[in-house]
């Protein structure tokens, strides 16, 4: 879609028929306020530029799961390393790459995407900056109808000119015409690949620091995720299944403790782990050592499904190394506190569950557009 059509670009989507609302206020309470700005490392994209940097060196196994991972042949593989192809939207200034995660191929929830997040390269001042997306968000999901909006990659059969095919590309059309921001790439991410990329480096350190003082509990975690989840405060070392059970943690269980912000706190978690995930990963010895590297691209290349191809991760590990990783900020569409920061606000929907809506009203985004705007300057 290009991105001077996205403003008065109007699309004919077929959407189901909408469920009547019921017009009742969300039942929860709002709690403590959540920092907008933090600083923050995209440890996929960041991980994945630094494994074709310098993995591709290493032997045939390596190149066969970077094809199965960047949609390549061998022909293609050094064609890569002579292309000069920018990457879409770097002319005009900035890159937009969606990713989305989900809890795996036999998660019950099956492609549920539990975060949504963009990753925006400014490549004229060499900044970035990430921006979440709340999975609770109440939205009017093309071929589905009104559902939060983790539900639009379940759309497998979306088939739209303009966009990706399938649950991506549905995620991708309410991201552009709703809120106004372009996207350019995608990332589906599905968590074994965290997991087998943290078991890859040896492991993780991350500093617990929970306002309650026993640390981190939550029952809900199921055996076969690495739960129960309990982590004491202070510095602890995380393996795979540990890492990945906090990262689907949540404490939305009664008996839980340590996550009064839910899953604002889930989502803080794994961006913390991916900071860490990303510092180990591009350490020398990881660098240097041959089986890690190999063991990286092949959780990758099993668990992430991507539009990018070969070349267009050798451009985006070029733009990366130019851009000062202490400032990049992060920011999310907030719905905690009463001031004009908080751009959504809880709902019950009809369909019986808590979700979130904009402060102006249901499918009303003129806030969103508005900020990320402020944020990119337009």
């Amino acid at each position: 879609m290009p991105r001077q059509n996205l403003v008065n670009y109007e699309v004919n989507r077929t959407i189901a028929a909408p469920l009547k609302s019921s017009g009742r206020a969300a039942v929860r309470p709002k709690k403590s306020k959540w920092s907008r700005k933090r600083k923050v490392l995209t440890s996929v994209l960041i991980t994945l530029a630094i494994i074709v940097g310098v993995g591709i060196w290493f032997g045939a196994g390596i190149i066969g799961n970077l094809d199965k991972l960047f949609h390549g042949n061998i022909f293609s593989d050094i064609h890569a390393f002579f292309s000069t192809t920018q990457l879409k939207g770097e002319n005009e200034g900035r890159v937009n790459i969606l990713l989305a995660g989900y809890q795996g191929k036999n998660s019950d929830e099956g492609p549920l995407t539990d975060s949504i997040m963009i990753v925006s390269l400014d490549t004229k001042n060499n900044t970035a900056f990430t921006m979440s997306i709340p999975r609770d968000l109440w939205v009017k999901i093309p071929g589905i109808g009104q559902q939060k909006i983790n539900a639009a990659n379940t759309n497998t059969s979306f088939n739209e000119p303009g966009y990706f095919k399938g649950g991506m590309g549905d995620l991708q059309s309410i991201i552009e015409q709703d809120f106004h921001i372009p996207i350019d790439y995608y990332a589906l991410i599905d968590y074994n690949a965290f997991e087998g990329a943290v078991n890859a480096v040896g492991g993780i350190t991350v500093d617990i620091k929970s306002p309650d003082p026993r640390g981190l509990y939550d029952p809900n975690v199921d055996k076969a995720d690495g739960g129960p989840l309990i982590l004491p405060n202070g510095p602890v070392n995380l393996d795979g299944k540990q890492a990945l059970a906090l990262a689907v943690a949540r404490g939305d269980s009664p008996y839980a403790y340590g996550f009064p912000l839910s899953d604002i706190n889930r989502t803080q978690h794994q961006r913390q782990m991916l900071i860490a995930l990303e510092q180990k990963a591009s350490s020398t010895g990881v660098l240097t050592n041959p089986i890690t590297i190999t063991q990286l691209v092949n959780s990758f290349a099993s668990n992430v499904k991507t539009n990018l191809s070969l070349p267009d991760v050798l451009e985006l590990a070029r733009l990366i190394k130019h851009v000062n990783f202490n400032n990049i900020k992060s920011y999310g569409l907030t719905y905690s506190g009463n001031g004009p920061e908080a751009l959504l606000t809880t709902f019950y929907a009809p369909n019986g569950s808590d979700a979130l809506i904009p402060r102006a009203g249901e499918f009303n985004y003129s806030a969103i557009q508005a900020y990320y705007n402020q944020i990119t300057g337009n």
